[in-house]
């Protein structure tokens, strides 16, 4: 298996979004390599290193940053580039299953409770938004909650407004990569504004499935991967 698995990683701490990235690497599989947009020459060194791989961005949304600046630091020297994690109906399937579990052990019917899904949204483009949407809906389909909402970082309705009123029967799904920027900073305030009382829950991508998710979409690239059926929603 090769491939090389990219996050957008972060400016003011390179190696931390470097080291994460490597670590999901080595845990999907052999030959797997890992990158961040915002380590200088990581990317670049990966390409030098498996040319023709499948890349697969770890980025919850298709929108700038996979459609114009990945596309642009690939060049011509990567194989196919896969749609965003976060887009793969494969991963509300993971969610799903998760969130049944964790109901469960709190002894809480699904029924009776509301889950909160925190994502970043964005003041420019409506994709971050519309994909966030997509992937609650199919989470709303997987399971009879009494009510789904979505909340936002840089948009309405914002994270405060999303997590409030709910009472202690309530889990909040973090709809991001890894646990770092607005998991550890934004999203704990806007619980403690909130007096939100329910179960908040790791990033979606930070779940231990997401290794063996890439994996099995590297192995067949099935539909829900593909970037360019996934382009045709613009």
């Amino acid at each position: 298996m090769r491939a090389i698995l990219v996050s957008h990683g972060q400016p003011s701490e390179p190696e931390v979004g470097e080291a994460e990235i490597a670590a999901l690497a080595q845990a999907t599989g052999p030959g797997v390599l890992g990158a961040t947009l915002a380590a200088d020459g990581a990317l670049e060194a990966a390409l030098a290193r498996a040319p023709g791989a499948p890349v697969v961005p770890v980025f919850m949304s298709d929108g700038w940053f996979t459609r114009v600046a990945l596309p642009r630091r690939l060049g011509n020297g990567a194989g196919p580039l896969l749609a965003p994690l976060g887009t793969w109906p494969a991963l509300a399937e993971v969610a799903a299953r998760w969130l049944t579990e964790e109901i469960a052990a709190q002894c809480w019917a699904a029924a009776d409770t509301t889950l909160v899904i925190a994502a970043h949204g964005s003041g420019r483009s409506p994709y971050a938004a519309l994909d966030t949407r997509i992937f609650a809906d199919r989470l709303a389909r997987r399971l009879r909650l009494r009510a789904l909402r979505c909340g936002f970082v840089e948009q309405r309705p914002r994270l405060v407004e999303a997590l409030s009123g709910h009472g202690q029967k309530a889990v909040c799904l973090p709809f991001f990569a890894a646990r770092r920027g607005h998991v550890l900073d934004d999203l704990p305030e806007a619980v403690t504004a909130s007096h939100f009382d329910g179960l908040l829950l790791a990033p979606i991508g930070l779940h231990h499935q997401v290794p063996a998710l890439i994996a099995r979409a590297l192995s067949g690239q099935p539909e829900d991967a593909n970037h360019a059926g996934h382009q045709q929603r613009a």
